[in-house]
């Protein structure tokens, strides 16, 4: 909604009946070495027409170039009912529902949303929410460490399969709890089963699993898993929502399941913008539900018989557990997770099964006309709806000169992945066409040929 501005009687107003004779006054305990003279890089005040103005022009220097990125950000159709209803003011300015009276279309929504995700997981309990994937996952290995009674360990066994970010974000956040990521070597884009064997005996208390992997590849989930339990160790599933309307939810890896589940919720619903606000999911087995940060909404009746829904369990709560909380988590998010419901609602289970198999197929059809060209070759043998390509030459000035022509070709894996040599992950989600794969090949035919004709003119798709 638009911001309107106090005029100057309104600021004066406020001033007196605060007490404060100026807004200097009003905030002196500011010391003035901290005080900012100005800011001569913002110019004067603009009308409304100008602001919009100056912000479309803005937005135009952005394009709107084809996205063959994912690497955990994804670019999907979202239904225009989803943030027409999610920006509706019961739902855009709700906060936290306290006040189960006052907050139970809050609190139903929250309740539809954890069930959607338990179904999904093929977990018991689901909470509402985190703030992104990656401090879901840090999340979830501080719960495993808090909740495995069988290790003393303060490590969690994860893979280079997992994603780059997710790791680095864990290892930042666990650190200052003594807590230790260790890493198994990657085979065939993978986690190397051979190197579990050395491992065996090794107390940790949990392992985490990406499925599937951060490369593209899927896991050998229900290997790992058992391997796993034997170890006495928890298992971390983590996972593209979206994706688990195909595979197998980490509640059924293996023999008895993963302990808890996490991920990035944004291919549910959230658009790619600028880098978020985003939101991460977390669920877990019923063992497990009061080592789960967060808040989780129940089902229940009144007096009178009638259905309502509460507050059922916010054991992070600082007002209740103080420095015994288990995490601190925002509201936030909350929007996110409406439109992530509202989302789910509107494609249901087999709506959100199309969208993956198009994925999979789009990213198939991409693999087959890049490799194609020469001097590509696919990486990996497996693939789910990203995929590893190898090139004959470095990949940067690659993407630099498809970016010219308006294509986001896809993540560079040099920094992260040195050793898979001149390598790029490629995506293509529902929303990429026959003719936005056509014009991504002959671009970069064109570019790899050391000309410009490949490129082609611009798509409005």
């Amino acid at each position: 909604m638009p911001f309107i501005p106090h005029t100057p009687d309104d600021v004066a107003g406020m001033l007196a009946a605060i007490g404060a004779g100026s807004i200097d006054a009003l905030f002196d305990e500011i010391p003035a070495a901290l005080a900012v003279a100005g800011l001569p890089a913002i110019g004067p005040g603009l009308s409304e027409p100008e602001v919009s103005r100056l912000m479309l022009e803005r937005a135009e220097l952005d394009g709107r170039p084809l996205c063959f990125i994912g690497a955990g950000a994804y670019e999907h159709h979202i239904p225009a009912a989803v943030w027409q209803i999610a920006t509706r003011g019961e739902f855009y300015s709700a906060y936290t529902p306290y006040q189960a009276e006052a907050s139970q279309g809050t609190l139903q929504l929250i309740y539809e949303y954890q069930s959607m995700m338990a179904s999904l997981t093929g977990l018991a309990f689901s909470n509402a929410s985190m703030y992104d994937g990656a401090t879901a996952f840090a999340e979830a290995c501080l719960m495993a460490v808090r909740a495995n009674s069988r290790s003393r360990s303060r490590r969690v066994l994860t893979t280079r399969a997992l994603s780059p970010a997710y790791r680095a974000v864990a290892r930042a956040l666990l650190a200052g709890q003594g807590i230790e990521l260790v890493e198994l070597p990657l085979e065939n884009g993978c986690s190397s089963l051979a190197a579990l064997a050395p491992l065996a005996g090794t107390d940790f208390a949990a392992l985490a699993i990406q499925q599937p992997g951060f490369l593209g590849s899927p896991e050998a989930v229900d290997e790992l898993t058992d391997w796993a339990h034997t170890q006495g160790m928890l298992v971390i599933g983590v996972c593209n929502p979206l994706l688990l309307a195909l595979l197998a939810p980490p509640g059924e890896w293996g023999t008895a399941g993963a302990d808890i589940a996490c991920g990035e919720g944004q291919p549910l619903g959230i658009p790619l913008s600028s880098g978020g606000p985003y939101f991460g999911f977390l669920t877990c087995r019923k063992a497990l539900v009061r080592q789960m940060p967060g808040r989780i909404v129940g089902r229940t009746v009144d007096v009178d018989g009638r259905p309502g829904f509460t507050l059922t369990l916010q054991a992070r709560e600082q007002h209740i557990r103080r420095s015994r909380a288990t995490s601190n988590i925002c509201t936030n998010q909350g929007l996110m997770v409406t439109a992530a419901t509202i989302f789910m609602t509107l494609l249901g289970a087999e709506g959100l099964r199309r969208v993956a198999a198009q994925c999979h197929a789009n990213t198939r059809a991409l693999v087959t006309a890049l490799t194609r060209l020469p001097g590509i070759s696919l990486a990996f043998d497996t693939f789910c709806h990203e995929a590893v390509l190898r090139f004959d030459r470095p990949v940067a000035p690659l993407l630099e000169a498809l970016a010219a022509g308006g294509i986001l070709g896809g993540y560079d894996l040099a920094d992260e992945y040195p050793d898979l040599g001149h390598a790029l992950l490629v995506c293509a989600t529902e929303m990429r066409s026959a003719a936005d794969i056509d014009r991504y090949a002959q671009a970069l035919g064109g570019i790899l040929q050391g000309t410009t004709a490949g490129r082609g003119r611009r798509s409005r798709s």
